[in-house]
Order: structure tokens, then C-alpha cells, then sequence
């Protein structure tokens, strides 16, 4: 108890501080009153008790495989029920068996066992990112090896997902095997002939007959495994990769199967070949495939952004007119995705919703938190208080998440009062804000410019016990610079830094470094730079560079280079860098001054020799 008790007084000494700095702060305060959310209907999505629209059409053979697998003699369960493996469906229970990297490898070998299944190159990827893992790392290398000799390559993304995770489960000679590895790899594929003779016929120009001419002179006997290859080579020439997948489906003597269909999509999930994309997405279905999941989870990310949350939108609701639907993370992902935006464009929302109840899903919490944020972020607050309701009559309580999301609306819309009221409300309610919370809304009052309200906050958050993160201390320093309060956000800073253990980001020392130099405030900046070497950041020293010699002395040149280094001096380039911005200044008499300062290395430097006699002052 006693150093939570120091924790808060030192946190709030720190405010105090700061609040010296500010002028504003002598106004009193409003009171953070409380207040009742109105009730109103909501349009956004509709009441289906019990309505389920089924899948009529479709196998269930996906969740058959999957029941089996939950038995104790799976793999006698699944040859007695004669279920029909493709790879689609092959992907899907892969994707299922993540958090069971052991049942996951066993099932792989069953299914290569099966007749009329052969894997593919995305089948041992996701293997791979399964197995690789502490618990199984036997099994890693021994599908990585079964996936070489069967003539399939690591590509680039999986290899750096997975050399990610070696790293940083801190199993580092893993990590330089698999290196090794894919560098082996990417060496011997370069040398493929074939492979690298067909992208070269097909990047000499742009798609016509004289390309289908020379491919069809090359006499290569294709396969599904060199058909992906190439595909993957041609992943940034997407109207060349549908020009060649469309000749090789009516010239390479075989027919596209559901991993060339997935292969291509892939490649094609970009904002200039969307309408090439949903042609081939089309086109697969009408065939008798489907977009595995593991395809649909990396487009479904592509499309994510502003330019394509549409696509993102219809793509979701294709999968979920098929066998392999999403997950409700993924439901929940693309409606915190959508409510992200400016101003959420609600009609998307309401168009997944509705898709996802109408397979038979019910809301889960996390749904109707996706709904309420986009409705909150709209300013639509009427519909959001119904949200709320609906949820609560759902059995789902709104918790820290839904209020914060409908405080961070309020902020948005600048109804601060209102935004103080939810918090308040909340504690009254036992559901005690969470340091997101009041991030979110102090960062409300930051971005009004009502630093001193926020300061208010501070302390009253810091006065519940909470600890203050890198995350709110960022959004104060950010919200004083803003106001130009430099000297505040600098104690703010330092006392947070100091008795509450705080780590700052780079980037917030960085923009108050930068801010205090705005203010001339140097020995402030330099204090700074010193905590950046204690805390093993990079130094930020452009900004020190630029100011020095406009504004500095030689004194502050030379302390500056030495706080720039461990050692007792710093590189010769960042002499040089110092010495350059001496003379951009017309302060030639100064740089050379504090030449005559400098180690003898530094003097004799090649370098440093050069840029003197260029600018006509001679070197010592």
C-alpha cells in the first residue's frame, strides 16, 4: 500500500509541475456531472429471434471433419464417415487445429495419405507456421524438409512470420537455420530454368498473342506446383499473372483446380485488378471451388483499408454464402475496421451484420461492440444507447470497451461534458474506467485544446491508482506541445520518467526534444538526449545539429557531441554532420574554432579534410 501511496504522489507532484507552467490553470474546473442516455430505436440492424437463413446448397463435410477430429480415434472416425478431403477443406481444419500444433501435423500426414489428395505450397506453409513453434519444432523441420523434397518453396511472407517468432521466442539458432534456408531456397529457384525462362517471356511486354506465341514455343509441361511458382514470381504484375493463368487454363494441357484459383486471387487483391479479382472469384465458384480461408484472411486484410472496405465488405459476404465461412473474430476484425474511418459508413456495417445473422448467428459481444463503435464514431448516439440495450437484454453487459467507445464518440464530436458524464457514470456503475479509458478522454480534451481540463483528469485518474503508460504520457507531452507549453510537458516528462517508472516512446522524446528546441530551451533538449542513450534509443540529433549552429556556442557544440556518444568521443561523421550545418549558417570562424577542439583523429580525418577545403577554411 505504502508505494502505490508513493506512486500517486510522485505522479502527482509531477502535475503539479506542469500545472506551474500554465497560466490557464487558475480557472476553476467544471464539475463532472452525470447524466442518463436516452432511448431510441435502432434502425441499424434488425430483431431475428430465432431467424436462421442455413446454408442450404452446401456440405457440411468441413464441420464433419472437424467433429471427427474432436474424437479419440479420429483418423478411424474419418475413414469410417468417407468424407470427401479437398484442399479448401484441408486448409479450413488446418486453420481450426492452430492452437494444436501436434493434432495439426497428424492430420497433414493423414490427409498425404489420402488417395487423390496431394498437398500444396500454401498447405505446408500453414502447416509450417503451426509447427513453428518450441513444442514442435521437430516437427517444423521435418515438414520443412518433406516440402522442399516434393518440389514447393517457402515464400517470403511465411518465412518472415515464422523467422518473427523464432527471434522472438529467443530460439536463435533456429532462426539462422531457417535463414539459411530460405536463402538456399530463393538461390536455387533463381537458378530454375524453366520458372525463370516463362516470367521472362511474360515481362518482355505487355500481354498479347505474341507473348501466348512465345510461351507456347517454350514446350513446357506444366503442373500445378510450376503454375504457382510462376504465379507467385508475377505477384506484382497481376494483369499479366490473370493474362498467363487464363492461357495456361486453355493451353497448358490440365485444368485449374482450387489451388491455382486461390493462387491467382491472391495475386490479384489489389485496388488496380479488383475487378479482375471478382471475375476469377466468380469464375472459381461456377467451377466447383472455393476461396480456402487462409486465402480469404490475407485478401480480406489487403482489402482493408480506405480505398477498399467495400470490397472488403462483399468479399466477407461471399465467404459467408459458402462452406467456409468466417470466424466471428473475422466478423469482428472487418467492423473494427470499418468503424476506423473519419466518418464510418454505416450501410457497410449494416450489410455485415446482417449477412452474419443471417446464417443463424446470433450477436456475440463482440459484434454488437463493433456495431456501437462505428455508431458511436458516426455521432449517431441515440442508436448507440439502443445498441446498448439491446446488448444488455442479450445478456451481454457493456464493460470498459463499449464505454469506451462511446466516450471516444463524444470526444470526437467535442461533447466533452457528456464524455466526463459516461466516466462518471461508470464508476457510479462499479465498471471502474480502465487506463484506456481515460486515455481516450483525456486525449478528447488534449485535441480540443483543453490541456488544462486534461491536466484535471490526469490527476484524477492518477488518483484512482491507476499507472500512468507510455500511451497516456505521449498524448499529455503532445497535447502541451500543441499548446506550445513546452517547459510543462518537459517537467511533465521528467517527473513521470523518474518516480513512476515510466519508459517513454522514441517518437514522444523525439517531438519534445524538437519542441524544446522550438523554445530555446537547449539544456532541456540536452537532458533529454541523455535519457535517450540511457534508455538505448538512437540519439536524436538532426534537430541539435540545426539549432547548435544557428543558435549555439562552441561550448554547447562541444557538450553536445560528447552527450552524442558512449564512448568519450563520438563518430567522425557526426563532426562532420555538425560542421556542415556550421557552414550552411555563413559561420565559418566557429566551425573552425571548434576544430581546434577536436581529437586529432577527428582533425585528420579524410572527410573532415575535404569538406574544410571546399569551403576555403583549411583543416588543423
Amino acid at each position: 500500500m505504502a508505494a502505490v501511496m508513493n506512486r500517486t504522489r510522485a505522479i502527482l507532484s509531477s502535475v503539479r509541475l506542469a500545472n506551474t507552467a500554465l497560466s490557464s490553470l487558475n480557472r476553476s474546473s467544471p464539475s463532472l456531472s452525470r447524466c442518463e442516455p436516452r432511448s431510441h430505436s435502432l434502425p441499424l440492424h434488425g430483431r431475428r429471434s430465432g431467424f436462421s437463413l442455413g446454408t442450404a446448397g452446401f456440405s457440411t463435410e468441413p464441420e464433419a471433419f472437424l467433429r471427427a477430429l474432436a474424437t479419440k480415434d479420429w483418423s478411424k472416425e474419418l475413414q469410417n464417415a468417407s468424407l470427401k478431403l479437398s484442399h479448401e477443406t484441408a486448409v479450413y481444419v488446418l486453420r481450426k487445429l492452430d492452437d494444436d500444433p501436434v493434432k495439426a501435423d497428424a492430420f497433414f500426414g493423414w490427409a498425404c495419405g489420402q488417395d487423390g489428395f496431394s498437398p500444396s505450397s500454401s498447405l505446408f506453409s500453414l502447416l509450417l507456421r503451426i509447427l513453428g513453434n518450441r513444442a514442435t519444432i521437430k516437427e517444423f523441420w521435418v515438414a520443412l524438409r518433406k516440402m522442399k523434397e516434393q518440389g514447393f518453396y517457402l515464400d517470403e511472407e511465411t518465412f518472415l512470420t515464422i523467422f518473427g517468432i523464432f527471434k522472438k521466442n529467443k530460439m536463435a539458432s533456429d532462426a539462422v537455420a531457417l535463414r539459411h534456408f530460405y536463402e538456399r531456397m530463393i538461390l536455387e529457384n533463381g537458378r530454375n530454368e524453366v520458372v525463370r525462362n516463362l516470367v521472362e517471356v511474360i515481362l518482355r511486354k505487355e500481354w498479347c498473342d505474341d507473348v501466348e506465341g512465345e510461351l507456347a514455343g517454350l514446350k513446357v509441361e506444366f503442373s500445378e506446383n510450376l503454375v504457382s511458382r510462376v504465379l507467385k514470381e508475377l505477384r506484382n504484375y497481376p494483369a499479366r499473372a490473370v493474362g498467363f493463368f487464363h492461357w495456361v487454363g486453355k493451353s497448358g494441357g490440365f485444368t485449374h483446380n482450387a489451388v491455382l484459383y486461390n493462387a491467382v486471387a491472391r495475386v490479384l487483391a489489389r485496388d488496380d485488378s479488383t475487378s479482375e479479382f471478382w471475375s476469377i472469384v466468380g469464375e472459381m465458384r461456377s467451377s466447383g471451388h472455393e476461396m480456402d480461408v487462409d486465402t480469404y484472411i490475407k485478401v480480406s486484410r489487403k482489402f482493408q483499408n480506405i480505398k477498399m472496405m467495400e470490397d472488403a465488405v462483399k468479399l466477407y459476404e461471399f465467404m459467408m454464402d459458402g462452406p467456409f465461412k468466417p470466424s466471428v473474430q473475422d466478423c469482428s476484425l472487418l467492423l473494427r475496421t470499418l468503424s476506423a474511418s473519419d466518418m464510418p459508413d454505416l450501410e457497410l456495417v449494416h450489410r455485415v451484420v446482417r449477412k452474419y445473422e443471417s446464417t443463424g448467428n446470433s450477436l456475440s459481444k463482440a459484434v454488437y461492440d463493433g456495431i456501437h463503435r462505428s455508431l458511436a464514431a458516426a455521432g449517431r448516439f441515440d442508436e448507440a444507447e439502443q445498441v446498448m440495450m439491446d446488448m444488455k437484454n442479450a445478456g451481454h453487459e457493456p464493460d470498459n470497451i463499449t464505454y469506451s467507445q462511446l466516450v471516444f464518440g463524444l470526444c470526437k464530436s467535442m461533447r466533452l461534458e457528456e464524455a466526463c458524464n459516461v466516466v462518471a457514470k461508470m464508476e457510479g456503475l462499479g465498471c471502474l474506467p480502465d487506463i484506456k479509458t481515460w486515455t481516450i478522454l483525456i486525449q478528447g480534451h488534449c485535441r480540443a485544446g483543453e490541456i488544462d481540463k486534461a491536466l484535471l483528469l490526469f490527476t484524477k485518474m492518477v488518483e484512482t491508482d491507476l499507472d500512468v503508460d507510455a500511451d497516456l504520457l505521449d498524448v499529455m507531452i503532445k497535447g502541451f506541445l500543441a499548446q506550445r507549453k513546452f517547459e510543462g510537458a518537459y517537467h511533465l516528462c521528467i517527473q513521470v520518467v523518474d518516480k513512476a517508472r515510466v519508459r517513454p516512446w522514441q517518437a514522444t522524446l523525439k517531438h519534445l526534444i524538437e519542441g524544446l528546441l522550438e523554445a530555446r530551451k537547449l539544456d532541456e533538449a540536452m537532458n533529454l538526449l541523455r535519457l535517450m542513450k540511457k534508455l538505448n534509443y538512437p540519439p536524436h540529433s538532426g534537430p541539435f545539429d540545426q539549432y547548435i549552429a544557428r543558435f549555439g556556442s562552441i561550448h554547447d557544440a562541444d557538450e553536445f557531441l560528447k552527450t552524442l556518444s558512449m564512448k568519450q568521443y563520438p563518430s567522425p561523421a557526426a563532426y562532420q554532420r555538425l560542421f556542415q550545418a556550421f557552414f550552411k549558417e555563413g559561420r565559418h570562424s566557429e566551425a573552425k574554432d571548434l576544430l581546434y577542439k577536436c581529437p586529432h583523429h577527428v582533425r585528420k580525418d579524410s572527410k573532415i579534410s575535404e569538406l574544410f577545403g571546399s569551403t576555403g577554411a583549411d583543416a588543423v
